[in-house]
């Protein structure tokens, strides 16, 4: 008895071992690719979070009027003290070169802070002792608005808010509340929605493009279909650029496109087909459909032909067999493709920055712009997490609609 016994502890803990081993197995195994995602996926999000609201340079840059400006209560202008500690400060980030870096901060937040400290700036030799106050609005009237000094208090914070609210056409009114910016400054919320706008168009015409095709594939010889795999990810071999070029020289007005059209006399002069909204339609769609026949192919190739034969059998019509019992199986590779099309196409800069026109510029062509142009990294960021956070709830709220994790590998 006491034999059994032990044989069943020793065997039990033979099992514990070689499940653990298998755990350890596991772990090395999917370690590797957890690392890459964290260094090259995790991490560069978290970065793009930090730095949209990140302002830690501000104070850097004016520390000891960062450090004794938490003692104005916000009404009325500041002590002495404070203006004693800006002329300390900006005679330091004038020799540094960090109070051109401010003024563009603070410009940011309010319009004609760049050119104040500018002008403070180059004039800064005449402040040679107290006080400082009267010497300041003496020297430009804006040091004693308060509004100034509001503005001045808030961009001093190691976090901000000004560049999300920004790029939701929001501001910082004189009063430290959130408000609307005028009619005339709002250009981010329409270029959000433009950029909803198109991809969701993209992705309805790689719909109606990619399901005949997938649907073809699916049920052709595989001779056939294996020529129309073939021909289909010709599209990944071939660069963006390229194709995006390519498109270029297909719409132009001396095009094969119009010169087909105008030698056939269907059209007298040349159709707009490149630098506008219809030009970005087509060579994004040419771009993003294979993504959306794939998804397709793999679901409808899992679908067993008999379900529509037996519909029929029992009486339904061709098309209704195929809308009662064939679509609702695609779904799947609807949902897959679909969302997959979508979120590519949010993202989108190459393709309109060529091919569309000044007003079928999306999201990331800002995004650029701002670190390209005006080494704004916070602004830049902000839109990205903007983006980002649209993308996330537009795919919970689509993965609920459809099922997408029910897609069959075929």
């Amino acid at each position: 008895m006491a034999k059994e016994i032990a044989g069943g502890i020793s065997l039990r803990k033979k099992l514990l071992r070689s499940e653990r081993r298998k755990k350890f197995e596991a772990i090395g195994l999917i370690g590797p690719l957890f690392l890459v995602m964290a260094l090259f996926y995790f991490v560069p999000i978290a970065l793009m979070l930090f730095r949209s609201i990140d302002n830690s340079q501000m104070s850097e840059s004016l520390p000891m009027t960062a450090e004794i400006i938490d003692t104005w209560s916000g009404e009325g202008l500041p002590d002495e003290e404070v203006y004693a500690a800006i002329v300390a400060d900006m005679k330091i980030a004038q020799k540094d070169l960090k109070l051109a870096r401010v003024g563009r901060r603070l410009n940011f937040d309010l319009v004609g802070y760049y050119s104040l400290l500018s002008k403070t700036g180059n004039r800064l030799d005449e402040l040679k002792s107290p006080p400082y106050k009267a010497a300041l609005i003496e020297m430009d009237k804006k040091w004693g608005q308060e509004r100034y000094w509001t503005v001045l208090e808030r961009g001093l914070k190691d976090t901000t808010m000004i560049y999300l609210l920004a790029a939701l056409d929001l501001k910082y009114d004189d009063d430290n509340k959130i408000s609307k910016v005028p009619q005339y400054e709002a250009i981010y919320v329409s270029i959000i929605t433009r950029t909803v706008y198109i991809s969701i168009s993209v992705t309805i015409l790689c719909l109606l493009l990619g399901f005949p095709v997938a649907y073809y594939m699916a049920t052709a010889k595989a001779r056939t279909r294996n020529l129309l795999m073939i021909m289909l990810l010709l599209v990944f071999w071939t660069s963006l650029l390229v194709r995006t070029l390519s498109w270029i020289l297909v719409l132009q007005n001396n095009g094969v496109v119009n010169g087909l059209l105008m030698s056939s006399g269907l059209i007298s002069q040349p159709l707009e087909l490149v630098f506008n909204r219809i030009g970005v339609y087509i060579a994004m769609t040419h771009v993003l459909l294979p993504f959306m026949v794939l998804p397709l192919y793999s679901v409808m190739r899992s679908i067993p032909p008999d379900y529509v034969r037996a519909a029929t059998s029992l009486g339904a019509k061709p098309i209704t067999a195929f809308i009662r019992v064939y679509l609702p199986q695609t779904l799947p590779g609807i949902g897959a493709g679909a969302l997959m099309v979508f979120i590519q196409a949010l993202g989108y800069y190459i393709t309109p920055a060529l091919v569309g026109g000044p007003r079928d510029q999306m999201v990331s062509f800002f995004v650029a712009f701002f670190v390209n142009e005006r080494v704004n990294w916070s602004m830049a960021s902000s839109l990205g997490v903007t983006l980002l956070i649209l993308t996330g709830s537009l795919y919970l709220i689509f993965g609920r609609r459809v099922n997408i994790s029910n897609m069959k590998m075929g």
